[in-house]
């Protein structure tokens, strides 16, 4: 499987999942509904322009990173869970598949941006531009 590919399916992965972990938050009580989740919905927004439109420049695999390290971040966010309540299992093995998905996704976004800097991909307007307006 290309390199690439599977940095997008696992970026791709870890925004289902952090969507299912976030809704599980607002759910079981910690977070709550209202006008600050449109900001998360920015976020989302972001991190799947980053992964599905930009992911082979260089913008779009520091999305990915940033989006690795916050999907990596959150077991340790959630460090003291209440298990008392309902729903633990999933809520406990999402932080489990964040945290290795999101570890998994910053090594290949580190690996890319450094495979991206030994290449010097840098494209001029000419080299980006659509070979058909060229003639």
């Amino acid at each position: 499987m290309k390199h690439n590919v599977l940095l997008r399916v696992m970026s791709l992965l870890s925004i289902v999942l952090l969507s299912i972990h976030i809704t599980a938050d607002i759910v079981r009580g910690p977070d709550r509904w209202g006008p600050q989740s449109l900001f998360g919905v920015l976020i989302f927004v972001v991190l799947l322009y980053g992964t599905l439109v930009l992911p082979e420049r260089r913008s779009g695999l520091v999305i990915m990173l940033l989006g690795g390290i916050f999907a990596a971040g959150m077991p340790v966010l959630h460090k003291s869970v209440n298990l008392a309540k309902s729903g633990t299992f999933l809520f406990i093995w999402t932080l489990f598949a964040l945290g290795a998905i999101g570890t998994f996704s910053v090594i290949l976004a580190v690996s890319g941006l450094l495979r991206h800097r030994s290449e010097g991909k840098i494209m001029t307007a000419v080299e980006n531009e659509n070979p058909d307006r060229r003639r």
